[in-house]
């Protein structure tokens, strides 16, 4: 490759200037990334598939949000067994749960004394039940790992997204709570692989975090190493890079949407689901709501399938056990799975900007699976899967970022041999695995999918350089949006002074600009259940209006 199409290439995949120079004279000895993952960020994304187990008292409620109206004398879970869940969570292919240890109610399911929401106040096994611990329990009987989620918002209390309160006395006696349960959960059940912090968390964790589990994986917050793919879909973007500048890494509040290539700083992808979609809690009104196998392929292929790590969420119901319909399909996605993916019929490895895969003989391939050794970096920036039929090569199938997996459909082809050929690369491409399939059945409707983006939706407008908007109408779900302010005339300069509240509390990590625009911002909305509303100034043009977008 030449150096004007080096150039050409990298500037379609979004590389920035610096790189795109680097790429352009460099070639294929060009500098590594600078991103590079530790190895509990390796060990963690190659276990690839986790379970979610939400419960709380809103499982009682029929709702996603708990309103406190729950008695505790009412929780009683005879049936509890976290045996099915582990037993579950294998069946689907999951290698880790994470349990909701506590919910944004502030409902505690282990044996807390900060608190008296807590299920030590419950009928269940005369008060003295522990659900975190039984489900530790459960993992190490059935060789999972464990995770939580220790939630910061805390309604009982008072503290909303992020624990933020409402007064400087409240918070710290927040931050003081908040510490002591966070000590209890991660200091008494053993090693963990993952701890949430669902929104970030204003109580400083990374001493507790740093002392008790310093190789688990943790979402959001101030000491995150994973974040959030942008939405409960389970369609992460594509391409989806683990890259991402140490600055967006720092708010604590990153997403897919922050991803670059030349980053310094590595931190995947967490793609996050309920089986029960949208809900993310068991109620009598929601089994119709469980996804098809199909559906379920479709994520795994937009997740896992895009170097992502797949959470997928089996909510208990009343009695404390997984409901039948969800393990059920549950069960049949993972037997899909196996039969899909257990044996390929050939794989190598290698480094270089072309490796070759022989075949025993002429086969019928439609799939392949592709892994950079992500030790190394995420070095290959664009390549083409290349056939040979008859004793001439044939393209089967382009693609992007790589990364920690990529699975590739192609069309169902006799070959006696592939290549991938690393047509934009940073540095050697190195591959732990190039193996390839014939699963025998077409790929799951929709797996080349891109996240959904609605049409642009006029929320309001501007007068005098000035914003104000209530969105609580129009924020549906948890997920990234985006506003645009048009002007009327003129142009925008500038958004200054912007402040995103949710119920009330000023939440300043949740509200971004968009690289290389002055005209949008990006809202990162991680719940939905109270007011959403922004205001600002906007500087060079006076007046227009303002549209909103899902993404």
């Amino acid at each position: 490759m030449n150096r004007r199409q080096v150039l050409i290439h990298s500037a379609q995949l979004g590389l920035g200037l610096a790189a795109r120079q680097a790429l352009g004279q460099a070639g294929e000895h060009a500098a590594a990334p600078r991103a590079l993952p530790s190895p509990d960020q390796i060990a963690w994304q190659d276990l690839e598939v986790g379970m979610f187990a939400h419960f709380a008292p809103n499982t009682w409620q029929d709702k996603e949000s708990d309103d406190l109206s729950t008695p505790l004398s009412a929780i009683n879970p005879a049936k509890l067994d976290t045996d099915q869940w582990a037993r579950t969570a294998l069946a689907l292919g999951a290698k880790y749960i994470v349990f909701v240890a506590k919910h944004q109610g502030g409902f505690c399911t282990w044996q807390t004394q900060t608190t008296e929401y807590s299920i030590r106040n419950t009928p269940w096994r005369g008060g003295k039940g522990d659900v975190v611990a039984d489900v530790a329990a459960s993992c190490r009987k059935f060789g999972l790992k464990l995770g939580v989620y220790v939630c910061p918002r805390d309604d009982h209390f008072g503290a909303k997204t992020g624990g933020i309160c409402a007064t400087p006395e409240l918070q710290q006696r927040y931050n003081t709570m908040y510490r002591q349960q966070l000590t209890e959960v991660l200091s008494r059940y053993g090693e963990m692989v993952e701890v949430w912090f669902d929104g970030s968390t204003a109580a400083p964790v990374s001493d507790i975090l740093a002392k008790y589990q310093p190789h688990a994986m943790v979402f959001q917050g101030p000491a995150a190493t994973i974040r959030w793919v942008g939405n409960e879909d389970g369609i992460a973007p594509n391409p989806c890079w683990n890259g991402i500048s140490r600055a967006d890494a720092r708010t604590g509040t990153a997403t897919s949407l922050n991803s670059d290539p030349d980053g310094d700083t590595w931190m995947p992808n967490e793609v996050d689901v309920s089986i029960r979609r949208p809900d993310w809690f068991w109620s009598t009104k929601n089994e119709n709501k469980v996804l098809t196998v199909d559906q379920l392929l479709t994520i795994y292929y937009c997740s896992v399938g895009r170097g992502c790590q797949l959470l997928l969420n089996i909510p208990a119901n009343r009695d404390g056990l997984l409901a039948q319909p969800d393990c059920d399909a549950a069960a049949a996605f993972g037997t899909q799975l196996q039969q899909r993916f257990k044996k390929p019929i050939a794989a190598t490895s290698g480094s270089s900007d072309e490796i070759l895969l022989r075949l025993p003989v002429p086969t019928k391939i439609d799939t392949v699976i592709l892994q950079e050794d992500t030790s190394r970096g995420e070095r290959v920036r664009e390549y083409r899967i290349e056939g040979r039929i008859g004793g001439v090569w044939r393209e089967l199938g382009t693609g992007t970022s790589i990364g920690h997996k990529r699975i590739q459909p192609v069309e169902p082809t006799t070959v006696d041999a592939l290549r991938m050929v690393a047509t934009v690369h940073q540095g050697t491409p190195y591959l732990r695995t190039f193996a390839v399939f014939n699963v025998g059945v077409a790929p799951p409707t929709g797996w080349d999918t891109k996240p959904q983006v609605w049409a642009a939706d006029l929320v309001g407008s501007w007068s005098e350089g000035k914003f104000s908007l209530d969105l609580t109408s129009k924020i549906d779900s948890a997920k990234q949006y985006r506003l645009r302010f048009v002007p009327t005339s003129g142009e925008v300069k500038a958004l200054r002074t912007v402040v995103l509240t949710l119920h009330g509390i000023p939440q300043p990590n949740l509200v971004k600009p968009v690289a290389g625009r002055r005209d949008e911002l990006t809202l990162d909305i991680t719940e939905v259940g109270g007011t959403v509303q922004i205001a600002g100034a906007v500087e060079g043009a006076a007046a227009g209006q303002i549209l909103l977008q899902k993404l």
